[in-house]
């Protein structure tokens, strides 16, 4: 069975290439809108692996991986942040949120598939 990926950004442009490149690699994709929308998917769906941006309106990506770590189901889940920010302090931010990694946007497809693939396969 194919693993599912939720894709959270306000983009939709980024959202589509992101779900694109995921869907031809084999994944199933759900695609929200902002944090709060991914929150409310997330709990209505288990996924595989979450990726999210930081900056959203409604809710930005490190309140979003705060909020699916209290969830009993998401403990585990591997979350990797998408995201034009690179600095270090914001990338210390996120591990301490419970980001499992890190793509700084702009992102090459190939790239973000071998990250997936390693992180769930």
């Amino acid at each position: 069975m194919a693993k599912t990926i939720l894709a959270v950004d306000d983009s939709s442009s980024l959202r589509q290439m992101v779900a694109f490149s995921l869907k031809a690699a084999g994944y199933q994709v759900v695609e929200a809108v902002d944090g709060q929308d991914g929150l409310e998917k997330a709990k209505v769906q288990t996924v595989d692996l979450v990726l999210t941006d930081q900056n959203m309106p409604r809710m930005d990506g490190l309140s979003l991986i705060k909020n699916l770590r209290t969830l009993p189901t998401y403990q585990k889940v591997p979350i990797l942040m998408l995201t034009t920010e690179s600095s270090d302090e914001m990338k210390q931010k996120g591990r301490a949120a419970g980001a499992n990694g890190w793509l700084v946007k702009p992102f090459d497809p190939q790239r973000l598939i071998e990250v997936v693939k390693k992180v769930i396969g």
